[in-house]
């Protein structure tokens, strides 16, 4: 079969045949119809090594297909069903925070970039109704990602204010797109005025560029003394702003390190103001789950960036890195 194989930091990813994977005790072997970009995959080429598998490792956490065989304990009446793939994988039993055998798939395990992937069945579920395959493989990782950090961590209320930082990902998105249809005030940061006006096209009630020096006084001037929720994926300098922007009561939901490590937070804002910071990664099985309900009832909808094909995925690693996506950038693989 056609993959995308990664073999250790400092190299591209190449496409080559490897071999198709068969479905052992409890598994389901999927035809991947199209699969989906994070930043993880990025964080994964620049540092990790390529692992004990001389062969390579197919990256990709994100993906949809149809299923074409099952392993034993696997009900065979399963092949043929269209389904998406939750990511989240040995979660463990505390819904609080994952337990140590938890990972995600695309690394260490083989993940979605390529035309088979075998894959336990607890972590397959059908597709929402009435989305083509792009469409669905823009869901798993950011959406559950995004739901956990509203729902679970920060405990959105309606009518409430939240402030996304670094709008156009994947992630920030979807929390732009559930909190906007659960009644909330929502604004962005972001260095591009292009992406704060599409943002504000999505729902969002305004945004700032956190280029300008005086964006945040001027944020919490608009949002009328500040942000009861504030979603961050960067971490870094600006952290400390939050803290001065959060309500009294505020949470702050951190789920991110592409600005590095947090620094110079004001310790007698936090305990004054009673605040909330919580670290968040990924979700559980029944988080999941509430989540594609959340998508699926609300008939909301995935923003997709842009679409290449498996041959041209260096493309769509390069398009990731320059910073300029405005959504989910999405490999096709069948």
């Amino acid at each position: 079969m056609k993959a995308v194989i990664f073999n250790g930091s400092g190299t591209p990813l190449r496409v080559a045949e490897f071999q198709k994977p068969r479905p052992q005790k409890d598994q389901v072997q999927i035809q991947i119809k199209a699969a989906a970009l994070n930043h993880r995959d990025l964080w994964i080429m620049e540092e990790q090594s390529a692992g004990s598998r001389p062969e390579g490792t197919i990256l990709g956490s994100d993906g949809v297909g149809t299923i074409t065989d099952v392993g034993e304990d696997a009900d065979p009446l399963l092949v043929g069903a269209e389904v998406i793939i939750n990511p989240s994988l040995e979660w463990g039993l505390n819904p609080v925070v994952q337990g140590d055998a938890f990972k995600i798939l695309g690394f260490p395990d083989n993940g979605t970039f390529a035309e088979f992937i075998c894959i336990s069945r607890k972590y397959v579920f059908e597709v929402p109704e009435a989305f083509s395959p792009e469409e669905c493989s823009a869901i798993p990782l950011s959406g559950l990602t995004a739901y956990r950090a509203l729902f679970s961590k920060a405990r959105l209320r309606s009518k409430e204010k939240v402030l996304i930082a670094g709008i156009g990902g994947g992630v920030a998105l979807w929390a732009l797109t559930f909190a906007a249809s659960y009644g909330a005030r929502v604004f962005v940061t972001s260095g591009s005025t292009e992406k704060i006006q599409r943002a504000v096209a999505l729902g969002a009630e305004g945004g700032f560029n956190y280029k300008d020096p005086n964006w945040a006084a001027e944020a919490s001037r608009v949002a009328g003394g500040g942000f009861d929720i504030i979603l961050d994926s960067a971490g870094g300098d600006q952290f400390s702003k939050f803290i001065e922007m959060a309500l009294p009561g505020g949470r702050i939901v951190n789920f991110g390190r592409t600005a590095g490590n947090i620094t110079n937070i004001s310790t007698r804002l936090l305990y004054s103001k009673q605040l909330s910071i919580f670290g968040s990664t990924m979700g559980t099985r029944d988080e999941f789950l509430s989540m594609l309900d959340f998508v699926e009832s609300r008939k909301l909808r995935p923003v997709i960036d842009s679409i290449y094909p498996i041959d041209e995925v260096m493309l769509a690693i390069e398009r990731m890195k320059s910073g300029q996506q405005f959504g989910k950038i999405v490999i096709r693989i069948k």
